[in-house]
């Protein structure tokens, strides 16, 4: 038994901790990391929507999201029941400490094959992809755009989440995109030059009414 008064050792400093920090094991483990929380959305009609997002930490691709005005375990549990189905490429699923996140819930997490993740008490830094993807999510939709109501919101969302998968670069990949885009619409690259075929045009799309765009080339003009 240690003597009355007695302290734990202090660690030497610049020794390494002989364990992985948390960012070091997020990143070693990305691959087979998925991310989700819950965020808040208000209505034109002042009504509080609740949006829960659910992302892939490795190709930052967002995987399902849905929207509710009653968010509890069982319907969380269906959420996740949706995106993981039958696939085994994810290991782990990192959440917050959110009393959504029961105990319950998580054995029914597990139940689906996936280990569980709980970031530290008021640290959203240690699950900061999701995060970013929240913000970015109200930067670039829902600061510009007020819902109707719950099936307006998710009717934007839906558009905007095809676009952030397919054609909004992120910096952290490169930049890339989630779902890079088919080989035949890019351009040729010919000693460091790109090269576009005959009669190659430009199409622009336009996403949200404008608020965004996707450029893409098409083989010939129409």
């Amino acid at each position: 038994m240690e003597e009355a008064g007695a302290t734990w050792p202090k660690p030497t400093p610049g020794r390494p901790r002989g364990d992985q920090r948390w960012s070091t094991f997020l990143r070693n483990h990305a691959q087979a990391i998925v991310a989700c929380d819950f965020f808040g959305a208000i209505t034109a009609t002042f009504r509080q929507i609740y949006v829960f997002v659910v992302m892939h930490q490795s190709s930052r691709r967002l995987l399902h999201f849905n929207v509710t005005s009653h968010p509890a375990a069982d319907w969380t549990l269906q959420q996740l029941r949706q995106t993981f189905g039958t696939d085994e490429a994810f290991r782990y699923l990192l959440h917050d400490r959110d009393s959504i996140f029961s105990e319950g819930l998580d054995r029914s997490i597990a139940a689906l094959g996936l280990r569980v993740l709980k970031s530290p008490p008021r640290s959203p830094k240690a699950n900061a992809l999701c995060e970013r993807l929240i913000g970015t999510i109200r930067r670039e939709c829902l600061d510009w755009l007020i819902p109707l109501s719950e099936h307006h919101l998710r009717s934007l969302l839906k558009m905007w989440a095809v676009h952030y998968n397919r054609s909004r670069p992120h910096m952290g990949l490169g930049p890339g995109i989630p779902d890079p885009p088919a080989p035949s619409s890019r351009p040729h690259i010919e000693r460091g030059r790109h090269r576009l075929d005959a009669g190659a045009c430009l199409r622009v799309k336009s996403i949200l009414g404008g608020l965004h765009h996707e450029y893409d080339w098409t083989p010939a003009c129409v």
